[in-house]
């Protein structure tokens, strides 16, 4: 029998496949992206996961009881990229200060609000379909990227493709899954259209960050 995490899966196939086809991911893994694009990426991505970290502890001020509670400290708070991420700056010779006073694109503003707005004012259940796209979708690139001989790239799709975030997307698939079996109709629909707005989300950051998206004014 068909899962509601895998119901959302379904319906974001579309999105999804124009994610995994990305020409920042391509060039990621053929080692031809610009270097410039890759410190963009990762000084907006810094920010992005303090907002995801926000969100998910709004998420357990939700939780309904003590199972509940405990799978998500355990399993998702555990911050796995930050050091992910001051390993790869030391390695292009940025300065972690100056990524602290990084200007937010607004794409990524847009995102992050979008999630803390969710976690503050949505149902656990919604939340949890709205923050499941950005571990789940980053899990399966790691699967799909094949060997990535750049010095730089190659640390950080080993990163994903080893499976670090295993445990995340399954401690979010179960919660998402849970709240689906429970949810009304309406809690339903409102889940699938979080899942779906993170999961466009998703595909704007990649497109931002190889633009190098900029405020006009």
């Amino acid at each position: 029998m068909e899962t509601f995490s895998e119901h959302l899966r379904e319906e974001a196939e579309g999105i999804w496949q124009v994610i995994f086809h990305h020409p920042f991911l391509r060039e990621i893994e053929d080692g031809t992206l610009p270097e410039e694009k890759f410190r963009y990426y990762l000084s907006q991505d810094y920010h992005y996961l303090d907002a995801f970290a926000k969100a998910v502890g709004l998420v357990l001020a939700k939780a309904p009881d003590a199972s509940t509670l405990q799978l998500l400290a355990q399993r998702v708070l555990r911050p796995v990229e930050k050091p992910l991420h001051k390993k790869l700056l030391e390695l292009l010779g940025v300065d972690p200060l100056s990524v602290e006073r990084t200007l937010l694109a607004p794409t990524n503003l847009a995102y992050m609000n979008h999630l803390l707005v969710t976690a503050a004012l949505g149902g656990l259940s919604e939340v949890a379909a709205a923050l499941l796209p950005c571990p789940w979708t980053y899990h399966e690139i790691g699967k799909r990227l094949g060997e990535v001989k750049h010095p730089v790239y190659g640390e950080w799709a080993a990163f994903y493709a080893s499976g670090f975030l295993t445990e995340s997307v399954e401690a979010w698939q179960a919660l998402v899954d849970r709240a689906g079996a429970q949810a009304s109709p309406t809690e339903r629909e409102a889940m699938m259209e979080a899942f779906l707005l993170s999961s466009r989300y998703e595909y704007l950051f990649w497109e931002m960050a190889y633009r190098m998206e900029s405020w006009p004014v």
